[in-house]
């Protein structure tokens, strides 16, 4: 139905003295003796529309128009309110286009988030979902406008596969014979399967994104990844969204530089369209989150090699939960503590030990370390992974035995070193991290529409 969006009036006063017709759900419902306020709202923004219903023009509204949930379409004319210098609607007619009855979930003003998480399917109409997932959506244009407007070519990547880009294990299986005893072997069980071998779900689009990089020149893929990690802390879901860039020609230094030219895109994009939203979650969940995201937009990221952030938690004052030496993985208290206490800013980690590294990560001469490197920020720790691809075929051949990997089922990949190989590097960054870091949303599952995690699949 035609309709104008509640953002446009309450931000254009053009619509002042003018008839607009428009829809939404009832949030708030205030009555009194003459005269009657409702407050709607249509997703389209942060701020709610106030409709006034003066009783005595208006003497026929259904009583279901003012109940919490309600949706609506009013007919009237917009006026501006000079106590609150905002705009509002004088109602000349009240339809309702869906009842809503006492159990509504939403009754409550305030409500954990522990509590919203229960009902995905309600919980977006509430002001902080409503603005999560309208940051989001700016978030994501903005992310493809980046790398849109540097030549790099949008690629989709499988979403089921063969192969398991980490080389770790921890997927989910893709058949369509479920639980079966007809099979009396693992080999006869999946040679009647839809594909004829084991299939999962993708963790990563980064092998077959380096496969177009290599004649493309420059890809990205943004797109879901499962991992079917038994984790339940605030950082992890089941499934995500993964932007992955991957570009031929690059080594480690350029990739740092691409990363970090991303992250101020995109945390500057996001402040300058959505300053109601940051005001929000500013006042509600993070206090100086304004304040850290201009320092992240006007300031260079720091980068400290591996090593020399094990020498400064291993001097640190702090008695870690877990022990620090050399060759471990940093834990999420090690990433905060670098990026918090020492840097204050967010920190590209270099150099890591190869044997924590996936296979397919460049060896430095020194044969110990890779040419990895992993974006850590303040209050989330790690929210990219990247590295410069091992480009000699020996090299890759001989990590890819020593982790125990197949080469068959990488032979396509494989390829890439023995026709035309060429320094390339890329990372992933994972997109609900982000949002995190720039809504102060302390749990990635109140960041994305329906979370997926260990026994929940609401």
């Amino acid at each position: 139905m035609k309709h104008t969006d509640i953002k446009d009036i309450l931000e254009k006063d053009d619509f002042i003295g003018k008839e607009v017709t428009v829809c939404g759900w009832v949030r708030t419902a205030r009555d009194s003796k003459n005269v009657a306020f409702l407050e709607l709202n249509d997703g389209s923004s942060l701020g709610h529309l106030q409709i006034v219903i003066d009783k005595a023009k208006l003497t026929d509204v259904d009583p279901e128009a003012t109940k919490l949930g309600a949706s609506l379409k009013v007919i009237g004319s917009v006026v501006k309110n000079e106590r609150n210098n905002t705009n509002e609607v004088d109602a000349a007619q009240i339809i309702v286009l869906g009842k809503c009855p006492g159990d509504y979930p939403l009754q409550k003003k305030f409500q954990k988030l522990e509590t919203l998480r229960e009902m995905p399917h309600i919980r977006v109409r509430t002001n902080t979902f409503n603005a999560v997932f309208r940051v989001r959506s700016i978030m994501a244009a903005a992310i493809h406008r980046f790398f849109q407007e540097r030549g790099f070519v949008y690629i989709n990547t499988p979403l089921i596969t063969g192969s398991d880009a980490e080389g770790a294990g921890e997927m989910f299986q893709v058949t369509t014979i479920g639980f079966s005893k007809e099979y009396e072997t693992e080999e006869e069980y999946y040679a009647n399967d839809f594909f004829g071998k084991k299939t999962n779900l993708s963790v990563s689009g980064q092998l077959e994104g380096e496969i177009a990089a290599m004649g493309l020149g420059k890809i990205y893929t943004f797109g879901p990844s499962f991992r079917a990690e038994n984790s339940n802390t605030q950082r992890h879901v089941a499934e995500f969204w993964h932007i992955e860039p991957e570009i031929a020609f690059c080594e480690l230094p350029d990739l740092i530089e691409i990363a970090e030219d991303m992250i101020k895109y995109v945390v500057k994009d996001y402040m300058e369209k959505c300053p109601e939203e940051l005001k929000f979650f500013e006042q509600r969940f993070e206090k100086g989150l304004t304040e850290k995201l201009l320092s992240v937009v006007n300031n260079d990221f720091a980068v400290v090699d591996y090593t020399d952030a094990i020498d400064i938690l291993k001097k640190a004052d702090v008695k870690f939960e877990f022990p620090v030496e050399w060759g471990c993985d940093l834990q999420s208290e090690h990433e905060r503590y670098i990026t918090e206490v020492v840097y204050k800013k967010p920190v590209f980690l270099i150099n890591y030990p190869k044997d924590i590294k996936s296979f397919y990560m460049k060896q430095n001469p020194d044969g110990k370390t890779v040419a990895a490197t992993d974006l850590l920020v303040p209050g989330v720790g790690e929210i990219i992974g990247g590295s410069e691809r091992e480009a000699d075929y020996d090299k890759l051949v001989k990590a890819m035995k020593d982790k125990g990997m197949g080469l068959d089922d990488y032979s396509a990949y494989l390829d890439l070193r023995k026709y035309g190989s060429v320094p390339h590097s890329g990372f992933g960054l994972g997109f609900e991290r982000i949002i995190m870091y720039c809504t102060g949303m302390a749990n990635i599952r109140d960041v994305i529409l329906y979370p997926r995690t260990v026994g929940s699949i609401k």
